[in-house]
């Protein structure tokens, strides 16, 4: 007699049943290995086709500033988006009548934001980092953001007319 126990349950079975108790944990062993692999491969493909950039524009402003367009939904309405709302983490961006959600991942005050689009499946976001240099006291607003591989060109368009809006409305130009 063959004997399985586990956390909370104990199984007794009978030699002639051991072949189709060996076939049948054989059959879940694999199955639930090949169904983690699919589901990695899968993760793995959604995030491979997007391809991360990173853009730098100098902007003529003091991190403080420039952190309220960057993090506020009263600042980033100015540049960014025709409108935006918050409720908590959660972010509206309203362009031409059409609704996109984000979640804030990350802040800190007068460095960084971190947001991801509430539609991405994938590890994807978008960060607007402040980054002022050492010696010179230059600001720069520093981008991450992904894009699928034959869009990458346009996002970075994108991204280069929108921070160029941030700059008219700072003074910036």
């Amino acid at each position: 007699m063959i004997l399985l126990s586990g956390c909370k349950y104990m199984f007794k079975f009978s030699l002639n049943q051991k072949s189709l108790l060996i076939y049948y944990l054989t059959f879940i062993f694999i199955s639930s290995q090949t169904i983690l692999k699919l589901k990695n491969d899968l993760k793995n493909t959604t995030m491979s086709d997007k391809v991360k950039f990173e853009l730098e524009f100098v902007i003529h402003a003091s991190p403080q500033l420039l952190y309220q367009y960057i993090s506020t939904p009263s600042g980033l309405s100015e540049w960014y988006a025709d409108n935006v709302n918050s409720r908590g983490e959660m972010f509206t961006f309203i362009w031409d009548g059409a609704e996109e959600q984000a979640k804030m991942l990350k802040r800190k005050s007068d460095e960084f934001v971190k947001l991801a689009w509430e539609e991405n499946e994938d590890d994807s976001f978008f960060e607007m980092r402040i980054i002022v240099d050492e010696i010179t006291k230059d600001v720069s607003l520093f981008i991450t953001d992904f894009a699928e591989e034959d869009e990458v060109d346009e996002a970075k368009m994108l991204w280069e007319n929108q921070v160029s809006d941030l700059k008219q409305v700072l003074g910036s130009t």
